[in-house]
């Protein structure tokens, strides 16, 4: 029953997360609604959201997606946040960040919604220095939310490097899916020395998660920027109806 409940998600899940990121608000409730303690549950996703990410990462890099100073500079920040975040998660109450982000949510769709074309703010480029250190704040601060939240990091990524970095959608896909697989391995090694993943199911999701990426990410490439832009809104609404659950319960 776990395996039927959890992987029909796991592709979707893999598909979504290839385009616009937040895969594991489809993915995560799977496996805690299949039944999976919650600790066994995280661990077990974190499992089979990297299988499908290092696909998606490696089809983006032989497609050209990916500029080596941004990736770098993305990967080095990320996981100085994630750790940073990681610790300060030890010390206080998430409370307050869930009700900041289900404030901050609509005025994001709101901003999703007037931009019909992330790929517009490419047009007016940014010297190449200053877009990478824009990018490593970028990075540092959403790794830091990653580590201490986490939902929806991705596609916070894929808004804020065209957004602010000026980066066009696939160069900014192609930084996300690093960044991500990155803090995804450095995750997953702690899960997996401590025991925590189950791996039958964690590997089988993790194959249709792969299928979910590929064709994703395919769909991505024929598609470009105007298919980030609704699945960002889907995403979007996912994670708050995951906010005002968290906080309901």
């Amino acid at each position: 029953m776990e395996f039927l409940i959890v992987c029909p998600l796991a592709f979707i899940a893999g598909f979504v997360d290839s385009i616009a990121g937040g895969g594991g608000l489809i993915s995560l409730p799977a496996f805690i609604f299949a039944g999976l303690p919650v600790h066994n549950a995280i661990a077990t996703n974190k499992l089979q959201s990297t299988m499908g990410t290092t696909i998606a990462t490696i089809k983006y890099a032989l497609n050209g997606y990916m500029v080596k100073e941004f990736v770098i500079v993305g990967v080095a920040c990320g996981l100085l946040g994630s750790w940073g975040g990681s610790n300060l998660a030890l010390l206080a109450d998430d409370t307050v960040l869930r009700i900041i982000m289900l404030v901050a949510l609509p005025f994001i769709a709101f901003f999703v919604l007037r931009t019909k074309n992330l790929d517009a703010f490419s047009k007016d480029p940014l010297p190449l220095r200053k877009a990478m250190a824009i990018t490593s704040v970028i990075a540092l601060v959403i790794g830091v939310y990653d580590g201490f939240y986490g939902p929806g990091t991705g596609t916070f990524l894929m808004l804020l490097l065209p957004a602010l970095a000026h980066q066009d959608v696939r160069t900014a896909a192609g930084t996300t899916k690093a960044i991500n697989l990155s803090t995804n391995v450095a995750a997953l090694v702690v899960f997996l020395v401590n025991g925590a993943v189950l791996l039958p199911l964690g590997l089988t999701a993790g194959l249709f998660n792969i299928a979910g990426n590929y064709l994703g990410a395919n769909k991505f490439t024929q598609a470009g920027a105007s298919i980030v832009r609704p699945i960002m809104l889907v995403v979007l609404v996912l994670f708050a109806v995951k906010l005002v659950f968290d906080l309901i319960v």
